[in-house]
This record gives C-alpha cells, structure tokens and sequence, in this order.
C-alpha cells in the first residue's frame, strides 16, 4: 500500500505515552506520508518539529476557528514566515466552527479571510474546518476568491449541494473515519458522487476513529480502513482508491 494520511494530529497529547510507535505502526500498515496539522500557537511549533524529524511527514500551519479568538499581532506573519520551509505545504486547518462556542463569529470570519489572503499571497492551499457553518463557508470562499488557491475541504460533512459548491471552486473533498460508521447516510452519498480526482483520505488522529475501532483513539494507521471504505462506496478496488487518492493528495498539496 501507498497510502497518504492528508490530515492527523500526531503531536496531540493523547500520543505522548507512544508517539514514536504510533508513527511506527502507521508505516507498518502502508503510509507513507502524513500531514500533520498545526493550528494554534502550541501545534504549530511541535508540528514544525515532527516534519522536521520524519522525512515523510509534513506539515500545514494555520489558526483554528475555536482558537481565533487568541490570534494575536503578528501571528500572521508567523505563519508566512513559516511558508517558506520546505515541509510545509498548506495554509491550515482554518475555518469555521459554529458548534463550539469558543470564538465569536465575528472574529472566526475576520481570522479567515485574513488567512485566505495570505494564502492567495503566497499562492499556497488551504485546508479548511467547517463545523455547521456551511452557508457561511462558501460565502467567504467565494468573496476571498480561494478559488485562486484551492485547497481541501477537510473531514466534509456538508450536503452534495454545497460538495459541488465548493467543487466547482477548485477545492478537493477530504473524508476519513466517518464513512465506515452505520448510521453515517450523507457523508457516504457524497462520496459516491465526488470525482475520484477530487477525492482524499484522512484520519484526523487521534479523532473521528473508524468502525471497528470507533470510540478509541485513532491514529494514522487506520487510513487503511477509511480506504477500504471509499473503495467499496465508490465501488473500485482498494489498491485503486489508495493509488488515486495518493496521487490527488502529492498534487494537490505540490509534493514531489
């Protein structure tokens, strides 16, 4: 297997006890790369540091809706600065988050445009978090013009209304462990509709883990069953999807 894990949080404090084994057991199972997502001011520098340490882990920087609200004077610039190094390859995960009530709307729309703009100034994607926020989202895609850039809509949750919405502004559709769950009816009707050159996985470790393992933590090695998954959705071969959405993710995010 050639699998590309497009978005996990491998410095999360739930994997200080074995991080190592946990990268380890990933590469066992068949990825061989992984981006890991840095998004406030504590996660940008270990994710600087993980990608700086494993040759096949790099890394996207940006400001989290929920955190929006502590950005401060010069965080910005802080990510630009941060563009610049090899490893790095997306603008994210920024976004909006109107479930949790932690940033006000306000502030996560101003925090958003601003990083679509930088983006588009540093011709870089973005990786962007919605949460019950899907009206607005697009709004601001469009008004920025992210469109110019693209990006990945992570862990999509919306309807096929807004999957071609955003679609149709460049942008790839990212799923992960939800597709394996029973009862999850919209996420896997999206799927089997977006194109396959549209298409990535992801884990979002240590979050959302997949059917059988639902309700522990998960963890990059659990790709494989996100995989498995989309393959039987979209009703092609696992070692197709793999190959396909391996492919999308090495260009989408200009790996070589």
């Amino acid at each position: 297997m050639n699998l590309f894990d497009t978005h996990t949080h491998l410095d999360a404090p739930q994997f200080d006890e074995d991080r190592e084994e946990v990268i380890a057991r990933a590469v066992e199972s068949g990825v061989t790369r992984m981006i890991n997502i840095g998004f406030n001011r504590e996660t940008i520098p270990s994710t600087m540091k993980l990608a700086e340490t494993y040759d096949f882990i790099y890394a996207a920087v940006g400001w989290h809706p929920q955190d929006a609200i502590t950005m401060q004077e010069g965080d910005l610039e802080w990510i630009a600065s941060l563009c610049s190094h090899k490893k790095v390859v997306a603008i994210g995960e920024i976004g909006l988050d109107y479930y949790w009530d932690t940033s006000p709307k306000d502030v996560q729309h101003r925090v958003l445009r601003n990083q679509i703009g930088l983006a588009r100034e540093l011709n870089m994607p973005i990786v962007i978090h919605n949460r019950d926020a899907h009206e607005d989202i697009v709004k601001i895609l469009r008004e920025e013009k992210a469109s110019e850039v693209g990006g990945v809509m992570h862990s999509f949750s919306g309807s096929w209304e807004t999957a071609k919405m955003v679609l149709d502004m460049g942008f790839h559709l990212s799923f992960g462990g939800p597709i394996t769950f029973k009862n999850a009816k919209q996420p896997k009707e999206v799927l089997a509709q977006v194109p396959l050159d549209r298409l990535l996985i992801e884990t979002d470790a240590p979050y959302l883990t997949p059917h059988p393992f639902r309700g522990k933590r998960n963890e990059s090695a659990h790709v494989g069953l996100v995989a498995e998954a989309a393959a039987q959705i979209k009703g092609i071969a696992v070692e197709e999807l793999v190959s396909i959405t391996t492919q999308n993710a090495l260009e989408r995010f200009d790996i070589k």
